[in-house]
């Protein structure tokens, strides 16, 4: 029997797990997958799905972040929008033809969890972050410790760092496996690389704690006096307008507007990354996985990373990148600097970066979660 899955998720607009599950949902796979989210407000991170998938638009819209203003307000809008999200999922026909409903999402785990209970199907929930309160806030992390994870019937998490996280509030028949997101990465033969440094770079959406703003400092740091541009690929999404705001008058007031440019969202991801020569991930609390960091070690791109989350599960300091001490930008800048002044060792690191163990094309990724699923279950 072929296997029917529902993906579940909170948004349609285009952020990391949104992008990752749209990938998924491309792949050639042994499945018969649906999809349930919110109609699209602006950005539709699953247009143009194959007609392979069955994509049901219901429910209403979650607010990216908290508003301002009371926190009584903010939880009493946040439980109106959860229940109303539950009520769409537990009427959808794709849902109660289902073998397994999958949460996407953090925030679309709660309800998809108590949509488990009314429909008697299993869930498994897509873990995509660090699952504490440094991260996710501390209401989300109590609704997952308390509500979501005791009943999953299986978890997928983005690495080791983030399954680690969840791992004590689990039941012993939960099923779990660490499997990296889809990040389209394609194998290459050999690094193409340039005789001198003209790029440096970070693909990510524009958001405080992607690190933007230690980057940016640690540009300067690093390249005072040169010709040497910096490159910020993504999109302020989730409400981030004004952090971009801020970033543009930072690199106007440290004189280097004219080196540094916010390139916006890309689709073609390997193209971008083609245009740099040092990759940087950089951010400033703890990163679940990185898909960029797969993606800058699949295109055999010098890589720069944080000393702590998931990056450091891919990237061994001075064999396949650079790791530096995560929110310290003169240790960045002094990453930087040492590959833009040494050819060799950029060379070697790219060469190194093709060899990286568990480095998965899109397809491949999407037969592990097939393969994961069925075993839920059978299990179930």
């Amino acid at each position: 029997m072929t296997l029917r899955p529902v993906f579940i998720d909170h948004t349609s607009e285009r952020g990391g797990a949104e992008l990752a599950l749209r990938r998924m949902l491309s792949a050639p796979a042994d499945w018969h997958p649906a999809l349930v989210c919110p109609p699209a407000r602006e950005t539709d991170a699953y247009a143009g799905l194959p007609p392979t998938v069955a994509v049901e638009r219901r429910g209403p819209a979650q607010r990216s972040r908290v508003d301002s203003g009371s926190a009584v307000i903010g939880a009493a809008r946040l439980a109106w929008g959860m229940l109303r999200s539950l009520v769409a999922v537990v009427r959808s026909p794709s849902v109660r033809r289902s073998d397994v409903l999958v949460a996407n999402t953090s925030r679309s785990s709660v309800y998809t969890a108590v949509a488990g209970l009314i429909t008697r199907k299993p869930v498994v929930v897509h873990i995509r972050d660090l699952v504490e309160p440094e991260a996710i806030g501390g209401l989300a992390t109590a609704l997952l410790r308390r509500i979501v994870l005791p009943r999953a019937a299986g978890i997928v998490a983005n690495s080791r760092a983030s399954l680690a996280t969840v791992t004590p509030f689990l039941s012993a028949r939960c099923l779990t496996e660490v499997i990296p997101s889809p990040s389209g990465l394609q194998r290459r033969s050999a690094p193409e690389m340039r005789d001198r440094v003209t790029r440096v770079g970070l693909v990510a959406r524009i958001d405080p704690w992607k690190g933007q703003d230690l980057l940016l400092r640690a540009f300067v740091e690093a390249f005072p006096l040169s010709t040497i541009e910096l490159v910020f690929f993504g999109a302020a999404a989730f409400g981030t307008d004004d952090y971009l705001a801020h970033l543009r008058a930072l690199a106007k007031e440290l004189g280097v507007e004219d080196r540094v440019t916010f390139a916006g969202h890309v689709d073609d991801v390997s193209d971008a990354i083609d245009q740099l020569d040092i990759c940087v991930q950089c951010s400033v609390r703890p990163e679940p996985l990185g898909q960029n960091v797969l993606q800058y070690l699949a295109a055999a791109k010098p890589t720069i990373v944080a000393d702590e989350g998931g990056p450091v599960e891919w990237v061994r300091d001075n064999e396949n990148g650079l790791v530096f001490r995560a929110r310290d930008a003169s240790s960045l800048a002094s990453c930087m600097r040492r590959l833009a002044e040494d050819h060799g060792l950029r060379e070697r690191l790219a060469v190194a970066a093709l060899s990286t163990p568990g480095l998965s094309t899109d397809t491949e990724v999407t037969a592990r979660m097939g393969s994961f699923l069925t075993r839920v279950v059978e299990a179930a």
